[in-house]
C-alpha cells in the first residue's frame, strides 16, 4: 500500500516480502531543482527485499537510488554478496554518513552494458553490519527497455571488430551475417559499407540491408578459399547520430560435415525457484563450429541460449503465481555452422515448469501416544492419522512407519493412515515390550519433496496369560546325608516376562523336607532310614509374581518331586556264635571240614552274601575257608606229633560283600583242638562254650576212653567174622547131633579155652583205659561214639566191647577143635 507521511510531503511506499513475511519503508521526498525532481530514499534497518526499475540507458559510473540506516555504532559496513546472474556490471557499494544515519549507494562499473532483451532482471544480495547485528536483504532491479537508446554494441563496435567465417560454396547473395543492434529497427537507421571493395581483389561487392543483414557478393565465393575480406559498416539513425564497425569476412573451404541433432525435440521440466541466469539445459548438435540461436518465440521472454555453447539459460524469474504462462514454454533452437549458416538443423524444445513445494504436510494429531495391554488382539486400531499439504489440496501423501525401539521389530503396522496391532505384538521376550517408540513419516510428491515426521509412542502393559510349570524330577539321597543337605533344585519355567518371577512352595510336605522359596532348593531337614522308608514324593507350588499390570494378579502350577533313599552299610554282620570251642581228629594226609561259620546282619535280613577270610591264628597254613566252610588239611607229618601244635586259636574276617558301601566287617574267634586219628587212643572232646567277646571263657574238659582201630585192622576183623560165621555152621551141626551130652561138659571147657583166649590177648589191650561215663555224652566233628563200643567209620560195621574182640578173634579155631560127637 502506497501513501503520504503527514508533515513532510513524502512518499512512503510499504515494499512486503512475501517469502520474509515482514514488511519496510521507503521515504522518496520531492525536492524541486535546476536538475527536476530528486529522490532522496529513507529506509530503517531491515532485512527485507527492495525492488528497483532502471532503464537499459545507464551507464559506467551511474549511481542508483541511495538508502539510508539507522546505527548507533561508529563503524558500520556495507557490503555486495553476490548478483544474480553473476555480472561485473556493479561495483563494491559505499556507505557514508549523513546526519544522524548512513547512507548506502550502488554504482555502475565501467563494463556496465545494459541490455533488456539479453538480462532484464538482476538480484544484489546486500548485508549490512551495525555492530553485532547483522542484517542481510536482496535488491531486485529490473532493466526496462529505453526506446531512445541506440548504440552499436558487441564485437563489431569493438576496435578489433567482428569476425565471420563463410565457406566458398556460399550461395551468391546469400546472408552471411546478422547485425543485431538494440532499437535499430525502431528508428529506421540506414546500413552502408564505407570501406573501399577493390574489384581486382574482391570477387563483387558485399551488400547490407536494412534488417542488418549481410549479403554474399552477387558472383559468389567459389575460389576466394583461404581469402580475408575486411569491411567497415557504418549505421546512421536520426538526429545525426551514427557508428562505425568492423567486420571481417574469411572464406574457408568447402566443410563435410553436416549440422545435426541426436534428437529432433527434447522436454524438460524444470522447477520454478531457478534463478536467472542458471542453466536450464545444454544442447549439442553435430558439425563444424555449430552455433545456436533460439528461431521461436522471438524474442524469448524468460530464455536465452548460448551462441557458442548451446547452453540454455534463464532469463527472468519464473513465478508461476505472477506469470501462469511461464508454466509451459516451447522453444525451437537452430544449429547452424559459422561458415555456413545455410547448413543447419532444428530442435523443438519443450520447457515445463513445476511448482517449488514449500511446505512440509500437516498432520494431526502431531503426536500419537497409546496404551494398549500384551493380548490385544490382532488389528486393533490405535489412532487414524489425518495429513494435509498446504501446498496443493490435490497432493498424493504417502505415509512410513519407521521403528525406533526396539529395532527392527513388527509390533505395530501402518496400514493407509491407521496405526494398528501387529502380530507380533508381545511382552514375553525381553526387551519386546512396555514400550514402543516409532515414527510416522509423511511425504508428499512435490519437489523437492518435503517430509513431516509425527513421533508414535505405545505403551505395551504386561499381561499374566501363562501358569508357572515345572518338571517332575526325581532326587536321591544316601541315608546317611546330614540335615540341611541340598538334594537338588525345583526349575520353574513360566513364559510370561520376567522368566524367574516364581515363588515355590511345598504342599503338605514332610517335616523332613524343605523347599527354598526363591530358589527352588530342596534341603534336607531331618535325619534318614532307609530300612524304615525308601521313597518320599512332596508336591511343590509355584506362584508367580511381578507379571500383569496389576499386582495382585498370581497364577500357580503345581509338580511332584519324587526323594529316592538309597541305601547306606551301617550295620556289621553278627556271628552265632562270636566265640567257640572245639576239638577235632585229624586224619593223617586228609582234609577235615572243621565247622560252618554263620553269620547274619539282624537290621538287614535280606543281606546274605559275605566274604570270608583268615586274618589271624593260622600258622603253618593248615586251615583254609571254602566260603563260610573252615578247612582243616593235615598233611603228612613231617615232625613228630609231639612237637607239632595242637591247639589253634583262628580269627576269621566276616565282610558284607553287597552292593552297598561301606563293607563292613565282624571277627569270629575259633579255637581248634587237634587230636591225631589212631587205632586206639583217648579222645578228648571239648565242650563248645560260647562267650562274649569282652568276657574271658570258661574252659572245661571231660576225658573219655575209646578204641579207634588202625586200617589193617578191619581187614583183619573181616575175615575173622567170616572164620567166625563158618565155625558157628560147624557148632550148629554138632549139637544137632547130640545136645544132651554137650550140655555139661563141653559148656566147662569153652569157658575154660573162652578164658585162656581172653588171657592171650590181654597183652595187645594194653593202654587202653576205661574212664567213667558221663551223663551227658558230648559229639564232634558231626559224630557221637560210646567210650565203651567201637564204630569203623570205614566199614560201619559194629564191633562190640573193645574187650570181647579178641576173644571173638580166636573163638573159631577153639570151637572147631572141641570133641564133638
Amino acid at each position: 500500500m502506497w501513501g503520504t507521511e503527514k508533515g513532510f510531503g513524502c512518499l512512503a511506499p510499504r515494499l512486503c516480502s512475501r517469502q520474509a513475511g515482514l514488511c519496510s519503508h521507503l521515504w522518496f521526498c520531492e525536492h524541486r531543482g535546476a536538475s527536476g525532481l530528486n529522490h532522496l530514499p529513507l529506509a530503517d534497518l531491515h532485512s527485507q527485499p527492495w525492488f528497483m526499475n532502471i532503464s537499459e540507458s545507464l551507464g559506467p559510473g551511474t549511481v542508483l537510488e541511495p538508502f539510508p540506516f539507522n546505527c548507533t555504532s561508529s563503524a558500520p559496513t556495507l557490503e555486495l554478496l553476490y548478483v544474480q546472474p553473476p555480472t561485473t556490471f556493479f561495483n563494491p557499494p559505499s556507505l557514508r554518513r549523513q546526519g544522524s544515519y548512513y547512507v548506502g549507494m550502488v554504482t555502475f562499473s565501467s563494463s556496465v552494458r545494459l541490455d533488456a532483451l539479453a538480462v532484464n532482471h538482476y538480484r544484489l544480495q546486500l548485508r549490512f553490519k551495525c555492530g553485532i547485528h547483522v542484517t542481510e536483504g536482496p535488491l531486485f532491479l529490473d532493466v526496462q527497455r529505453d526506446p531512445s537508446h541506440v548504440q552499436c554494441a558487441g564485437r563489431f563496435a569493438s576496435p578489433a571488430g567482428e569476425i565471420i567465417e563463410v565457406p566458398e560454396t556460399v550461395t551468391p547473395g546469400a546472408r552471411l551475417y546478422t547485425l543485431l543492434l538494440p532499437g535499430l529497427e525502431l528508428k529506421g537507421a540506414q546500413m552502408s559499407i564505407t570501406s573501399a571493395q577493390d574489384p581486382s581483389y574482391f570477387p563483387g561487392s558485399f551488400s547490407i540491408n536494412q534488417q542488418g543483414w549481410l549479403q554474399a557478393p552477387a558472383q559468389g565465393l567459389k575460389g576466394q578459399s583461404q581469402k580475408v575480406f575486411q569491411l567497415r559498416i557504418s549505421v546512421a539513425f536520426g538526429q545525426g547520430q551514427n557508428c562505425q564497425g568492423m567486420l571481417t569476412v574469411k572464406v574457408l573451404p568447402v566443410p563435410s560435415s553436416q549440422v545435426s541433432f541426436q534428437q529432433p525435440a527434447q522436454n524438460i521440466t524444470i522447477l520454478e525457484n531457478l534463478a536467472p541466469g542458471e542453466k536450464v539445459i545444454q544442447v549439442r548438435a553435430q558439425g563444424l563450429d555449430v552455433r545456436y540461436e533460439i528461431v521461436s518465440p522471438v524474442p524469448c521472454p524468460f530464455y536465452s541460449i548460448g551462441h557458442a555453447d548451446g547452453v540454455l539459460r534463464l532469463t527472468a524469474p519464473l513465478e508461476l503465481a505472477r506469470a501462469p504462462v511461464a508454466a509451459f514454454t516451447r522453444l525451437q533452437v537452430k544449429a547452424f555452422e559459422r561458415l555456413r549458416p545455410w547448413a543447419s538443423a532444428e530442435l523443438d524444445l519443450t520447457v515445463s515448469v513445476r511448482s517449488v513445494n514449500r511446505w512440509p504436510p500437516r498432520c494431526l494429531p502431531a503426536l500419537l501416544v497409546a496404551q494398549i495391554p500384551e493380548t490385544a488382539p490382532v488389528g486393533t486400531v490405535l489412532n487414524t492419522l489425518t495429513c494435509t499439504d498446504p501446498d496443493s489440496a490435490s497432493t498424493t501423501l504417502d505415509y512410513q512407519l519407521w521403528f525406533h525401539s526396539p529395532p527392527g521389530r513388527a509390533s505395530l503396522c501402518l496400514r493407509d493412515r491407521v496405526l494398528e496391532v501387529n502380530t507380533t505384538l508381545d511382552c514375553d521376550t525381553p526387551g519386546a515390550c512396555f514400550q514402543h517408540t516409532a515414527s510416522i513419516l509423511v511425504f508428499d510428491d512435490g519437489q523437492p519433496p518435503m517430509t513431516t515426521e509425527v513421533p508414535v509412542l505405545v505403551m505395551v502393559t504386561p499381561i499374566n496369560e501363562f501358569s508357572p510349570t515345572c518338571a517332575p524330577r526325581t532326587f536321591r539321597v544316601r541315608e546317611d546325608a546330614r540335615p540341611h543337605a541340598l538334594l537338588g533344585s525345583v526349575v520353574g519355567v513360566d513364559m510370561d516376562y520376567p522368566h524367574d518371577s516364581i515363588e515355590y512352595y511345598a504342599s503338605g510336605r514332610p517335616a523332613t523336607f524343605t523347599v527354598d522359596r526363591l530358589s527352588g532348593e530342596v534341603h534336607l531337614l531331618g535325619t534318614l532310614d532307609y530300612e524304615q522308608q525308601r521313597l518320599y514324593r512332596l508336591t511343590v507350588q509355584l506362584i508367580d509374581h511381578g507379571q500383569d499390570q496389576d499386582p495382585t494378579s498370581h497364577r500357580s502350577g503345581s509338580c511332584t518331586i519324587t526323594i529316592e533313599v538309597e541305601d547306606v552299610n551301617d550295620h556289621a554282620p553278627e556271628c552265632e556264635p562270636p566265640y567257640q570251642e572245639l576239638t577235632i581228629h585229624t586224619p593223617p594226609g586228609r582234609s577235615v571240614e572243621v565247622i560252618n561259620v554263620s553269620c547274619r546282619i539282624p537290621q538287614e535280613p535280606q543281606r546274605l552274601t559275605f566274604s570270608y577270610s583268615i586274618v589271624g591264628g593260622n600258622t603253618q597254613s593248615r586251615f583254609s575257608l571254602k566260603g563260610a566252610m573252615l578247612v582243616h588239611s593235615d598233611p603228612v607229618p613231617s615232625t613228630p606229633w609231639s612237637q607239632q601244635p595242637n591247639t589253634y586259636e583262628l580269627l576269621i574276617r566276616v565282610t558284607d560283600a553287597g552292593p552297598s558301601i561301606p563293607h563292613l566287617s565282624t571277627t569270629a574267634t575259633i579255637i581248634v583242638h587237634l587230636v591225631p586219628w589212631r587205632a586206639s587212643t583217648v579222645a578228648t572232646s571239648t565242650h563248645r562254650t560260647t562267650m562274649p567277646s569282652m568276657m574271658t571263657p570258661l574252659l572245661v574238659t571231660d576225658t573219655k576212653v575209646f578204641w579207634q582201630p588202625e586200617p589193617w585192622f578191619v581187614v583183619v576183623l573181616t575175615v575173622t567174622g567170616a572164620l567166625l560165621l563158618f565155625a558157628l555152621g560147624c557148632l550148629l551141626s554138632r549139637l544137632l547131633r547130640g545136645v544132651a551130652p554137650l550140655l555139661q561138659t563141653p559148656n566147662k571147657s569153652a569157658q575154660d579155652l573162652l578164658l585162656n583166649s581172653i588171657q592171650g590177648t590181654e597183652g595187645s589191650t594194653e593202654g587202653f583205659m576205661e574212664a567213667p561215663r558221663m551223663e551227658t555224652p558230648q559229639s564232634f566233628d558231626g559224630r557221637a561214639q560210646d567210650p565203651r563200643e567201637s564204630f569203623s567209620s570205614q566199614t560201619g560195621l559194629y564191633l562190640g566191647p573193645p574187650s570181647l574182640i579178641p576173644s571173638l578173634y580166636l573163638l573159631p579155631l577153639g570151637i572147631c577143635h572141641l570133641p564133638f560127637p
